[in-house]
């Protein structure tokens, strides 16, 4: 399967689009809600119409990235948020970005990545994170398609790969998941070592 442009651009076309629930996540919401400086360099990766990137600039950051293959949904952020910086909406690929953060918000990116790419996630995570830096978000955790996005996985995956790169601060099931994901969440706040 290729995971390409097309392919997330057909999924939007066709409006298959199981990932967007059309708002803030609470878990990431709340997390959101505790961040105290502002001028944190964010970046939202396979960000798709991102409400977590609108949610961050209603409350008066600054300083936010939303990368997608895609270029639909950040045309849609554009019209639906006028102020977000359009030099802040990188239509890209992930893996090329070349770029450093404070703060990598993660939402349903990592299991829409092919499996075999896992490695090369935590690999560029670590690269495009400044000293201290955090992977912050969800990931679920059950099994999920084995031939198409999402994918899933498991805490025990989640730390093997992790670990070497990564202080694990925190990862354990989400207690304010949305109702249909309940359950089925970890939170993760991961520092770069």
């Amino acid at each position: 399967m290729n995971l390409d442009e097309v392919f997330w651009n057909d999924r939007y076309i066709a409006g298959e689009m199981g990932w967007d629930i059309g708002y803030v996540s609470t878990p990431l919401k709340e997390y959101i809600d505790q961040l105290s400086d502002k001028n944190l360099k964010i970046l939202i990766p396979g960000g798709g119409n991102s409400y977590e990137a609108e949610y961050f600039v209603k409350n008066g950051f600054s300083n936010v990235f939303v990368v997608d293959i895609s270029s639909i949904p950040l045309k849609n952020i554009a019209k639906r948020v006028p102020s977000f910086p359009k030099k802040n909406l990188l239509h890209s690929d992930f893996f090329e970005l070349n770029d450093t953060f404070d703060l990598i918000l993660e939402q349903t990116f990592f299991c829409a990545l092919e499996p075999s790419l896992r490695k090369e996630y935590v690999s560029k995570m670590y690269q495009l994170l400044k000293p201290e830096g955090k992977l912050v978000g969800l990931l679920f955790n059950i099994p999920l398609n084995d031939d198409k996005p999402p994918f899933g996985g498991n805490k025990a995956e989640y730390k093997s790969l992790f670990s070497e790169k990564f202080r694990i601060v925190k990862m354990e099931t989400a207690y304010n998941s949305i109702l249909p994901r309940s359950g089925n969440e970890l939170f993760v706040n991961f520092v770069k070592k």
